[in-house]
């Protein structure tokens, strides 16, 4: 039985989009662009001033920013590949938004992301409590992933 595959992703650059655009390609998935609502700025992303927005919403645990649009159909998958940029050694508090919004009851979820410098840390642990009855999958880091390394991982994730 083949599973139906969606790659969700949030991404500031394009670093990240790229990633699951081939991921998406490999795995055979549809995809969907995690788009906040208010969309942020350069200045948004500053990390290094204290009071801009990506730096007030990670500091802040019950941070839930908008997002733009809604899947129509979640019920249709069964394997969610939920990506990211790596902040502050974690998930942006936008993909917390993305999973408390549907019900991810018996569906896998595996998390990939992008990053400067720091590898997945605690995400999954703090990200788990979101979608609590889902089946979660180890993640990847996707910087600089061949496409051979994403078929294989895609391929352990549907346990076929």
């Amino acid at each position: 039985m083949s599973k139906k595959i969606l790659v969700a992703y949030f991404s500031a650059g394009g670093t990240t989009e790229r990633a699951a655009a081939l991921l998406a390609k490999v795995a055979g998935a549809e995809l969907f662009e995690i788009e906040p609502k208010e969309p942020y700025t350069a200045a948004d992303l500053d990390w290094t001033n204290k009071k801009s927005r990506s730096t007030l919403e990670m500091n802040d645990p019950a941070s839930r920013p908008e997002i733009k649009s809604r899947i129509a159909d979640m019920g249709g998958f069964d394997v969610v590949l939920v990506g990211f940029p790596i902040w502050w050694y974690t998930a942006p508090t936008i993909i917390k938004t993305f999973l408390e919004s549907y019900d991810f009851a018996g569906k896998t979820i595996a998390l990939f992301a992008t990053s400067g410098g720091s590898g997945l840390g605690r995400t999954e642990s703090e990200l788990r409590p979101c979608a609590p009855n889902a089946v979660w999958k180890g993640g990847k880091l996707l910087n600089g992933a061949s496409e051979a390394s994403l078929k294989s991982w895609v391929e352990s994730l549907k346990g076929e």
